[in-house]
């Protein structure tokens, strides 16, 4: 008779993806900062959510958590205007802190602001110690934009020597049909792989916050990021 006396047998797909979305919905509200030297230091694993602010970065974020209000989803995108830490894990014992960084590229907000918070996030993306792993939001009706590109370039050198992964999530998924959704899949791809090193952790995924598409995958995604950063 077999020896069932202890048990190792590895959670299945459905199983560790149901762990991943328990653990992302303990996310709570850390701090909020206007800058860098605001932010509280720390030896956690932060995982940075960045995208155009019209891309459904909150929204992405408010689905992840199980939380509608955990990120504020404004009908005015640029409303965000500095960096919110969510904290996440046991209450006595964190393991990890989502970053929710201001949106770019909303024409409408005042030139010195723009400035201001485009400046914040390539403080924190340039120099965070505890970045560990940035979430890029993609429309992906649109693809890559022109300041997309540009983002991709100025976190180039961490993704590159694997000190901070990189996830793409192309939002909105469920407003393409299945071609367009696959060709936005590969459209992505082949851009990233310019940025593709030995050393890089670099995945691309659909997604959306309205079908829920993608969620338990990315989840797991973040959820295996932080257990291998630790």
């Amino acid at each position: 008779m077999a020896d069932t006396s202890s048990d190792n047998t590895a959670p299945s797909p459905a199983q560790a993806q149901q762990q991943a979305l328990a653990w992302a919905h303990t996310a709570r509200f850390l701090t909020t900062a206007s800058r860098l030297d605001q932010l509280p230091p720390t030896e956690l694993p932060e995982i940075a959510f960045v995208g155009r602010s019209n891309a459904g970065k909150s929204s992405a974020i408010n689905v992840l958590t199980q939380q509608k209000r955990l990120a504020f989803a404004s009908k005015t995108p640029g409303r965000t205007q500095h960096i919110n830490l969510f904290e996440l894990g046991p209450r006595d014992a964190p393991d990890a802190l989502f970053a929710d960084l201001p949106g770019y590229g909303y024409a409408a907000v005042a030139r010195g602001d723009k400035l201001r918070w485009q400046q914040v996030m390539a403080d924190y993306l340039a120099l965070r110690r505890s970045l560990s792993g940035i979430v890029l939001l993609v429309d992906s009706r649109l693809g890559f934009t022109e300041l997309d590109r540009q983002l991709l370039e100025f976190i180039a050198q961490r993704v590159g020597t694997g000190t901070v992964r990189l996830l793409v999530l192309l939002t909105k998924a469920d407003k393409l049909n299945r071609r367009d959704r696959t060709a936005a899949v590969h459209a992505a791809q082949t851009l990233l792989a310019a940025h593709s090193t030995a050393e890089s952790d670099i995945g691309v995924a659909a997604f959306s916050s309205l079908s829920r598409e993608g969620l338990g995958d990315v989840a797991q995604q973040l959820r295996e990021w932080v257990t291998a950063a630790r």
